[in-house]
């Protein structure tokens, strides 16, 4: 008798719903965890939209908390009953985008070129947390034990929203006495400030339209906060920066008038990193960009991903350098999770992350 466990399955374009779908089949080198704790992420939202294609059927989210219920008999160093964290980037290690740097760009290679983004799997090509249970493809490469002590609230943006914020202010290279600005203060936007505080910037600018995020984007780091909705945002930070512009500048929305701002914001030399998931195309102003000469650098950046990411992640958690649990603001059965993304994806009650649990 085949059994059963209940998922949030994509079904079309404004439909994901939840379904009885098979428990996955453990092979040698996977596991599979009981999920205690998951989320919904603005890239999840992109998918109900139709703005990002997936198969349907697909069981959909990418941020696993959860207890090892069967490991994989090729896997090693770790128990069943184990509390583990997975990154919502899975990669093998072994493609060539991984041993070139980039795991997240695990797509292999085949007569057909690489796969950008292949290291992303969950919820994208195989299925997702969104569920009771997953199934962790090279379980010893991405399973990465939760310290005693530390609660599922406490670990739950480590696999994605943490590791994404945090890239943004690496990839940009922050430097101590740097100068920042983060466009959007959603959940990455938030974790992008907290990371540019870890890295040493003395002045740091969170812009966005909503109050209670700006609220929470100064308990995050933010030494100055702006609402575009009330001031010219590019005027003050040139303003506040004495003309300079800023080192660096994060783009954490996926918008054009963000990377635009963005962009305008930044000093010769500076750099645009930027982590939104954009829907349409993007247009680059002549006069920002100085026609091309104005030697900044755009990069952009997958979250990065695998047990060693996640223990680093973790370890700032236990040692108290930043406390994320303000970004849960709701919490939901797994049943309930279709009312989760009406809340999620239409942005109301302030909600920043929600907590699904099975």
């Amino acid at each position: 008798m085949m059994v059963m466990m209940k998922a949030a399955v994509f079904v079309e374009p404004g439909r994901i719903e939840l379904q009885d779908k098979p428990i996955p089949d453990v092979g040698p080198n996977d596991a599979l965890i009981r999920i205690t704790t998951t989320t919904i992420c603005g890239t999840d939202v992109h998918i109900l939209k139709g703005e990002y294609p997936v198969a349907s059927g697909l069981t959909i989210g990418h941020e696993p908390v959860g207890v090892i219920e069967t490991l994989g008999s090729s896997v090693q160093g770790y128990q069943e009953g184990q509390r583990v964290i997975a990154g919502a980037i899975c990669p093998s290690f072994g493609s060539y985008a991984s041993q070139d740097g980039l795991p997240s760009q695990d797509g292999g290679c085949s007569c057909h070129g690489y796969k950008p983004m292949g290291g992303w799997r969950f919820g994208n090509s195989i299925d997702g947390t969104q569920a009771e249970y997953v199934l962790v493809p090279d379980a010893q490469a991405n399973l990465a034990p939760v310290p005693d002590g530390l609660t599922d609230e406490q670990v739950l943006m480590c696999p994605d929203i943490m590791s994404t914020g945090f890239a943004g202010a690496e990839a940009g290279n922050i430097r101590i006495g740097d100068l920042v600005a983060i466009f959007a203060q959603g959940p990455i936007g938030l974790c992008a400030t907290a990371g540019a505080r870890l890295r040493g910037a003395s002045l740091i600018i969170a812009i966005d339209g909503i109050g209670e995020r700006l609220e929470v984007a100064r308990q995050m780091g933010a030494d100055v906060t702006l609402n575009f909705r009330e001031v010219d945002v590019v005027e003050e930070v040139l303003r506040l920066t004495g003309g300079r512009g800023v080192d660096v500048a994060i783009e954490a929305l996926g918008l054009q008038s963000t990377f635009e701002g963005a962009l305008r914001v930044l000093k010769p030399g500076g750099t645009l990193s930027s982590l939104g998931v954009y829907s349409s195309d993007l247009s680059i102003p002549l006069s920002a960009f100085h026609a091309g000469l104005g030697d900044h650098k755009i990069i952009t950046s997958l979250c990065p991903g695998g047990k060693e990411r996640m223990r680093r992640l973790m370890n700032i958690v236990a040692a108290e350098r930043l406390d994320l649990t303000p970004l849960v603001t709701h919490h939901y059965a797994l049943d309930d999770i279709e009312k989760a993304y009406d809340l999620f994806a239409n942005q109301r009650d302030g909600v920043l992350k929600v907590a699904i649990k099975p």
